[in-house]
């Protein structure tokens, strides 16, 4: 777990229903916060069980190159990985929901951005058998642009502001493949029988950026009048190109050792 949290200034601004949280990393966490990206990295690009297996059966060094291959060479699309690993991480540590897929493992080519919602939160209760998703844009550009936020919100407002339906069926399909039964057919349940009305979303706009989020995100954030409830998280990373390198650096030295 990052604590991003923990590592960062805090500060909340509602308004109705609708939060936005701005994390400003400390200069004194900021070595932690790139350790922390190296441990989570590996997972979200090959299934730890797999890597496992390939280790008992080929060594280390085969195990090493599984993961290597998967490793995106271009700044750009490292730079959008990270933003979507640091919203898993937050969405797990700092809310409700769950993220059950990491979809970076199933990218057609490792420097190829994946097209469809970033990222799917998901919360089941199955003792009153309801659902909710947390449909999820993550930004992890070094500056923020009128222009990329635009972009995130018309992602956001996609299919009514509800999932887009090939992201799920991605979801409960993987999950079908996992033995995650009871999850994926409780997801194929509201997509295909039920219907998911707005008040089983939210919405999450995480940005992890160098860019000061009570700037151009948060007017943003108050300039959106729909009715799904929205969540704005900006995190705020002084050094953000270091950190980037610096994280892939690190995941890469150590396969190599």
């Amino acid at each position: 777990m990052l604590e991003l949290k923990q590592k960062s200034s805090f500060s909340l601004h509602k308004k109705g229903t609708h939060e936005f949280i701005k994390l400003e990393v400390k200069a004194e966490e900021f070595q932690n916060l790139v350790s922390g990206l190296m441990g989570l990295i590996p997972e979200h690009y090959v299934d730890p069980i797999s890597v496992a297996r390939t280790l008992e059966l080929l060594g280390k060094h085969a195990a090493a190159e599984k993961l290597k291959i998967k490793i995106p060479e271009a700044k750009k699309i490292r730079s959008g990985d990270i933003g979507e690993i640091a919203a898993t991480d937050y969405i797990e540590d700092e809310t409700p929901y769950t993220v059950p897929i990491r979809k970076l493992r199933w990218r057609d080519h490792r420097n190829m951005a994946m097209r469809g919602d970033d990222v799917i939160g998901v919360l089941f209760s199955p003792q009153d058998n309801t659902i909710k998703f947390l449909k999820t844009e993550a930004k992890g550009n070094k500056a923020l642009s009128t222009n990329v936020l635009e972009k995130a919100r018309a992602e956001l407002d996609l299919d009514d502001g509800l999932p887009a339906p090939h992201a799920l069926s991605f979801i409960s399909e993987r999950l079908n493949a996992m033995g995650e039964y009871e999850l994926a057919d409780r997801i194929e349940k509201a997509q295909l029988v039920d219907g998911i009305q707005s008040n089983q979303v939210e919405h999450l706009l995480f940005t992890f950026t160098q860019s000061d989020p009570n700037s151009l995100q948060k007017a943003a954030f108050d300039g959106y009048g729909g009715n799904i409830k929205q969540n704005s998280v900006g995190v705020k990373v002084n050094n953000h190109q270091e950190l980037i390198a610096s994280v892939y650096q690190g995941v890469l030295d150590g396969l190599n050792d």
